[in-house]
């Protein structure tokens, strides 16, 4: 097959990118439509403030009919780079159809684009930013995929690992099933919020949420700073989170752990499935899909564990427990009985250390590579 490698430089073709995964997998029954005006912001310079600290190139595979095969996209977070001290290039947005020709040809580009750039190592599937969809899916090919992360078939990981990747990193995924008596929470987080002399946020409303918006990104960057792939937010980025994030919550699942001197410490945000809805929608929220999602928001016995963070300070104390008992309780009102933990990675212990006192099973796992150029 004769492949010929296209760069994205118009708004048409940056659509073609956006659809190519929604038309590879339109039978799969596992699959969730990405919303293709989202993905086409991330990617649009002019709407996602990443670009502040990275830069990135897009590419189409096509066959000799000029039919879409593949698409990749390559990444250089120079924030990232100059924390490590290492010159990585990232790839991501990668999907294509089961043929070696085609995923060479498109990490041939990458790489090609990596040592343009006087870069060392181009790993992936990564994006811009932490809160982007990275990993290539290795188990779990049965199950809907969480809110921000995505389905691809098995055969993706033997046909990377023949174009000389190796592993990096994997993320997680678990199932939890939410406890009918919560009350051992309750109790323990009371002793735990005197100990400590910290309180859950008065949040009742989005505009209460919105005081202590600041404090959570913050709370955010201390936690996640040694994180693989982490790069700090700016102030523009944690905006761009703002918006992107904040129509959706359900306040009931969010939780905000106060200190003496009302400085965040610690905070969880889980938000309802939305996958079910999104293939109901078939990834487009016009000009009818927006009303299926606020139903899905409202009406759901699942939710995905979306962030969890507790500063240092107040780690191995019960804070958790905090979190918890508030969240628990929202979940109960609102007849919640299954909790899916987006990606964590592997050796996140801390998190793990959660789920494994609660009835829960590893039901996802996705990959990260790498390869010297």
């Amino acid at each position: 097959m004769a492949i010929t490698i296209q760069e994205v430089t118009t708004k048409k073709d940056l659509r073609r990118f956006a659809r190519f995964p929604n038309e590879l997998y339109r039978w799969n029954k596992y699959y969730v439509p990405q919303l293709v005006g989202a993905d086409m912001d991330t990617l649009t310079r002019e709407k996602n403030k990443a670009f502040e600290v990275c830069e990135g190139r897009y590419w189409l595979a096509r066959n000799e009919k000029g039919t879409i095969v593949g698409r990749v996209a390559g990444i250089i977070n120079h924030k990232y780079n100059d924390k490590t001290g290492i010159k990585y290039c990232r790839f991501g947005w990668i999907d294509f159809i089961e043929s070696q020709e085609v995923v060479h040809a498109l990490l041939s580009k990458v790489e090609e684009y990596a040592r343009e750039k006087g870069m060392d190592i181009v790993e992936g599937p990564m994006g811009f930013l932490e809160f982007d969809v990275a990993g290539i899916l290795v188990e779990g090919f049965d199950r809907l995929p969480t809110a921000y992360s995505k389905y691809n078939a098995p055969y993706y990981e033997s046909l990377i690992l023949n174009e000389g990747y190796t592993k990096v990193v994997d993320y997680v995924e678990y199932l939890v099933k939410i406890p009918k008596d919560l009350s051992r929470y309750e109790k323990f987080s009371k002793i735990v919020a005197e100990r400590n002399n910290l309180r859950e946020a008065p949040v009742k409303k989005r505009r209460d949420l919105l005081k202590y918006a600041d404090g959570i990104f913050a709370c955010l960057n201390r936690c996640y700073a040694n994180i693989h792939g982490f790069s700090e937010l700016s102030p523009a980025q944690c905006e761009d989170l703002k918006k992107q994030f904040l129509g959706q919550l359900v306040l009931d699942y969010v939780s905000v752990i106060l200190d003496k001197n009302d400085k965040v410490v610690a905070f969880g945000i889980c938000l309802p499935s939305l996958s079910l809805v999104l293939q109901k929608v078939k990834g487009h929220l016009f000009p009818f899909g927006f009303i299926e999602v606020l139903r899905a928001l409202r009406h759901n016995d699942t939710v995905d564990a979306l962030l969890i963070a507790i500063d240092d300070e107040y780690k191995d104390k019960g804070v958790n427990a905090m979190i918890a008992s508030k969240i628990g309780a929202g979940f109960h009102k609102h007849g919640i009985k299954y909790l899916e933990s987006t990606r964590e990675l592997e050796n996140n212990n801390s998190v793990q250390n959660m789920w494994s006192k609660l009835d829960h099973q590893l039901v996802k796992r996705a990959r990260i590579y790498e390869k010297e150029v």
